[in-house]
């Protein structure tokens, strides 16, 4: 199968956008382990990337 220049270029643009995407979700972790490991003085950074972490979170600014 041959591509033309136009499905190159969209092919190169969307993996562009996942790129960007996954750089970007690792910041976003990176980040919430040095906010809450080193700066919020939490036990274990690794413990803000666990479900029911944010389970917790999320009941106690609802109430729920």
């Amino acid at each position: 199968m041959k591509m033309n220049k136009r499905s190159k270029y969209v092919l190169r643009r969307l993996i562009l956008v996942v790129v960007v995407l996954l750089l970007g979700a690792l910041a976003l972790a990176i980040g919430l382990m040095i906010g809450y490991g080193i700066l919020g003085k939490g036990q274990d950074p690794w413990a803000i990337l666990a479900p029911a972490k944010w389970q917790e979170l999320i009941a106690k600014f609802t109430g729920k």
